[in-house]
């Protein structure tokens, strides 16, 4: 069997999500973030063929959300509303998150990585968004692909075989 991957159509729009960035497309396009400790949030409404990324940098803005996307607690939101804007409704929405790695060796505390994890899993709890994939943790980085024609989300890490999550 092939190795999972996504091959650009002409037609399809591809986009790069950079650090801290949220993009929201629908029907068709590929989304694209490159991970280390932060996490990647791709959320999909398979009825609208509606999909977002958020390229999440850290669990808390403490009050401070500039830049939106920079935070789990005002990216998430601020993805959802995006959909919403677009005719989802939330009750539809399903995540697929990848990231989260602990690129710093730490011993005296929680890495930044799993501190990310934890903010994003809660919210999505907190907002009953069900998770329906997930490729987090380690220590290497990781790219994440999200397919806005099918929801199908790739991840691929340096030395391993990509993986649909």
């Amino acid at each position: 069997m092939d190795s999972p991957s996504f091959s650009k159509s002409n037609r399809q729009l591809e986009r790069k999500v950079g650090i801290a960035e949220i993009v929201v497309v629908r029907n068709e396009g590929i989304l694209r973030t490159l991970l280390g400790s932060c996490i990647g949030i791709a959320l999909y409404d398979q009825r609208t063929r509606t999909g977002g990324m958020a390229h999440i940098v850290l669990p808390r803005s403490n009050g401070v959300s500039d830049p939106i996307g920079k935070y789990a607690d005002t990216a998430i939101p601020e993805l959802i509303g995006q959909m919403i804007q677009l005719g989802v409704k939330s009750s539809y929405i399903s995540a697929k998150i990848a990231g989260g790695a602990n690129m710093f060796a730490t011993k005296t505390q929680r890495s930044i990585g799993d501190q990310n994890l934890v903010a994003v899993n809660e919210l999505l709890q907190q907002l009953m968004i069900p998770i329906s994939g997930s490729h987090c943790g380690g220590t290497q980085g990781r790219r994440m692909a999200l397919n806005v024609s099918t929801g199908e989300v790739i991840v691929e890490v340096v030395g391993q075989s990509p993986v649909r999550i």
